[in-house]
Parts: structure tokens; C-alpha cells; sequence
């Protein structure tokens, strides 16, 4: 008797733990069955910056020509900077100053003029700075041309982004090394930062840039914010053809980047995967 009393126990709280692991699977259920997952309604956009402006190179009169704005980062100092800032302005892009910066590897002399190396003076990195955004039309903010050495040293970016905090300017971190102290910079100094999410064209083949836009369209399900930099010159045609028959199929508004810095204003450090 007393064994059949406890094997009836058993069978009781076996049938009470079943059932509420039913339960807890169907929380929320409703007549028309389980609840699903809540989906992520938030906007999606994408903001598409294009390199090395200002020298006439490839690409250049097609990629203005895209049926989105975008984001025209001009070097200074070079042939066609005004020419193409003006241009790009007088479209509805974004104009920025695409400053050169010292990479860990490589010539000097292939930065440009009024180029940023670390072996300058913090008076002579400001005066540079200066320059160059006041050689560049409408510039509303900076990203760095090369610069893998430059973006991991704190003081040339404490005094490179000082200048754009004074100067109104946000910064787009094209993020050319893992090394980067620039997002601790700019919180530091409250400069409003965007960081590059992926390179559309790192390597010169519709194949691979075409591989890279499906990418950045993937992205898109868990960010609701990309940015992806692509490059007037040697792969200039190619980026601006694969961008333009990939557009339209994007589940996303493409937006300037002084769009998405205004939209995500409210937070004290703007990241691009906010």
C-alpha cells in the first residue's frame, strides 16, 4: 500500500513539472496559436561613402550619378578637389574631407599633399587639419584615407578631432585597423563618430564587389544602421555599376551620413550600429 502511495506521488509530480514546461512554451498563447517573435520594425538605412575624390578618377562622374545620395569624401589639395566638391554638393551628397593619414606600411609619398604622419609637431598636425577642411566646399565632417598608424595614436587624433569638434565636423572612422582609438577619442571629446561597417571594393571585380553588396544587405537584418566605403579610381566604374543595379533591391532607405549622425543625435557616442 505504502509503495503504491509513493509511486502515485512520483506520477503526480512527474504530470505537474509536464505541465509546466507546456505552459511555459505556450505563454502568450492565443486562439490563432503560439506567439511568435516580436519583429524588429526599426527603419533600416544605409549610407554609401565613396573615397578619393579630387584627383579625376575613374568612376567619378558615375558614381555622382547614382540614384541615391551619398557620401563624396574629397582628399585636399588635389586637382579636382573644389571641382568635385562643388559638384557633389550642387547633387544633394554629402561632402567630406577624406584626409590622408599615416598607414603602418607603405611610402610616405603616396598620402598626398598636406598629408598626417606621426612624426609631425601638434602645431603643424592642427595648421594641416585646418587646411585641409578649409580646401574642401561644404565639408560637413572627415574620415581618414589610409591611416592605420595615425588612427591608433592618441595624441594625432586627440588634435584631429578637436579641430572638427571646433569646427562643426563629425568623424566616420574608417576603421583601417582594429588598433583604432578613435571611438575613445571622440567620447572623450564629444565628436560625433560613425564607424565604416565594410569595404565595397577592396578587391578590383564586379565578382567580389558584387559578394561585398550582398553582404552589406545581410548586415541590414541585425543593424538597423551600415555604412560601407567604396573608392572612385582603379575599381571606380565597376563599384558604381554593381551599386547601381543593386540599389533597388535593398530593403533599406539610403541616407547621406549627416542623416544618420542627425538621426542618432541623441546618443553622446554615434556608432553605426546603434
Amino acid at each position: 500500500m505504502n509503495m503504491w502511495i509513493g509511486k502515485k506521488k512520483r506520477y503526480i509530480i512527474v504530470v505537474l513539472a509536464l505541465q509546466m514546461v507546456i505552459a511555459c512554451l505556450f505563454a502568450g498563447t492565443t486562439n490563432a496559436g503560439p506567439m511568435l517573435a516580436e519583429k524588429d520594425e526599426r527603419p533600416r538605412t544605409v549610407a554609401v561613402v565613396i573615397d578619393d575624390f579630387g584627383n579625376g578618377m575613374n568612376g567619378t562622374e558615375e558614381m555622382l550619378k547614382l540614384p541615391v545620395h551619398i557620401t563624396v569624401a574629397v582628399m585636399p589639395f588635389m586637382p579636382t578637389t573644389k571641382q568635385d566638391a562643388e559638384e557633389a554638393h550642387r547633387l544633394g551628397h554629402d561632402v567630406i574631407v577624406h584626409m590622408p593619414m599615416e598607414p603602418n606600411k607603405g611610402k610616405k609619398s603616396w598620402l598626398g599633399p598636406g598629408a598626417l604622419t606621426t612624426d609631425l609637431s601638434d602645431e603643424e598636425v592642427r595648421k594641416r587639419v585646418e587646411e585641409a577642411i578649409a580646401n574642401v566646399p561644404h565639408a560637413t565632417g572627415m574620415n581618414n584615407h589610409m591611416g592605420s598608424k595615425v588612427t591608433a595614436d592618441e595624441r594625432m587624433m586627440r588634435i584631429i578631432l578637436t579641430v572638427c569638434k571646433e569646427r562643426g565636423l563629425f568623424f566616420l572612422d574608417s576603421r583601417t585597423t582594429s588598433k583604432t582609438v578613435v571611438p575613445k577619442i571622440a567620447e572623450e571629446l564629444g565628436v560625433p563618430l560613425l564607424s565604416n561597417d565594410l569595404f565595397l571594393d577592396d578587391v578590383y571585380t564586379e565578382q567580389h564587389i558584387a559578394k561585398q553588396v550582398s553582404q552589406l544587405s545581410k548586415l541590414l537584418h541585425t543593424k538597423p544602421n551600415c555604412i560601407s566605403i567604396g573608392h572612385v579610381g582603379p575599381p571606380g566604374k565597376k563599384t558604381a555599376v554593381v551599386l547601381k543595379q543593386s540599389i533597388p533591391r535593398f530593403d533599406a532607405q539610403f541616407v547621406k551620413l549627416s542623416d544618420m549622425v542627425q538621426t542618432l543625435l541623441g546618443n553622446p557616442l554615434i556608432l553605426s550600429d546603434s
